[in-house]
């Protein structure tokens, strides 16, 4: 009788301590599990910073504008007219009314806007008084001169071209812009860039332009 007992306490015991194993086991299989997504979640939480870095500095890089801008003057034998510091054409567009900027989307991929982040100063020709500034709708300030926008000419090559002049690209005309505020209609050819220091001297005429620029040259 008592051996019948113990063998029903030892059984009873042990199927005690298989339950128990098993709870110990599902425990420790769940502190596994929450320990795995706690750490994976984590991951995402670490590379966040990076990517906020990342960020900035693209905004940054985009929002650094064109600094200070110059605009002077060259001449050729169709008359005196704007250039930028770096001795690049500018342009004003007949379709521009009352001192705002019209171009915009695709035009402006063709025609970019003279813009600048700094003061604008005048140099050669140029008269401080007729520069200024409008703000485009992506808010970077466009220079103006007599009121005028002023656009750069993708299709030049750089200083010395002026293949823009005259073309009615995006249904008005482009001009060379003269010190007076005006258009300028004749066609330029080879080109002499003011003195920077404005006394009216000039620097060495540049050579004769290529067939390719089409639009005159200057130094």
């Amino acid at each position: 009788m008592r051996n019948s007992i113990v063998k029903r306490i030892s059984a009873r015991a042990g199927l005690a301590a298989g339950v128990g194993g098993a709870a110990a086991a599902a425990l420790l299989v769940a502190a596994c599990s929450s320990s795995g997504s706690s750490s994976s979640s984590a991951a995402p939480a670490s590379s966040s910073p990076a990517g906020a870095a990342s960020s900035s500095a693209s905004a940054s890089t985009g929002a650094s504008g064109s600094g200070t801008a110059v605009i002077k003057t060259a001449s050729s034998s169709g008359g005196t007219f704007l250039i930028d510091g770096s001795g690049r054409a500018v342009y004003l567009w007949a379709k521009d009314t009352g001192g705002t900027s019209a171009c915009t989307g695709a035009c402006a991929g063709a025609w970019p806007p003279v813009t600048a982040s700094g003061t604008v100063t005048a140099s050669g020709a140029a008269k401080a008084s007729d520069l200024g500034t409008i703000t485009r709708s992506d808010g970077t300030k466009q220079v103006t001169y007599d009121g005028h926008p002023l656009y750069y000419f993708s299709g030049d090559s750089g200083p010395g071209t002026a293949t823009g002049q005259g073309s009615d690209g995006f249904g008005a005309k482009w001009w060379l812009v003269a010190p007076t505020g005006s258009d300028v209609t004749a066609s330029v050819s080879a080109l002499t860039a003011s003195s920077s220091s404005g006394s009216g001297a000039s620097a060495p005429a540049a050579p004769a332009p290529s067939s390719q620029s089409a639009g005159g040259g200057w130094s």
